[in-house]
């Protein structure tokens, strides 16, 4: 999976190290080597990587239908051009 980086690192680590966090952890990394997840792995955490913490009001957690290749890329409500 992609890694969380920066000023997200940073506000999320101690989360990281508490059991719920590892079991979901765990998970995730099992259903991407055993069905087709999308995002991209690679994808995954495209939100954070383009928007500053600082900058965060609110956060609205939702789940897009992405059903096709190509469509997800870690962005909510947005496909790729094309």
């Amino acid at each position: 999976m992609a890694a969380i980086t920066g000023d997200w690192l940073e506000a999320l680590r101690p989360e990281f190290s508490k059991p719920y966090y590892r079991d979901l952890f765990a998970f995730v990394q099992q259903e991407y080597r055993t069905r087709t997840i999308y995002p991209p792995a690679q994808d995954l955490f495209n939100a954070l990587h383009e928007t500053p913490l600082g900058s965060v009001r609110a956060v609205i957690l939702g789940q897009d239908p992405y059903h096709g290749e190509g469509q997800a890329h870690g962005m909510c409500f947005s496909v790729r051009p094309g």
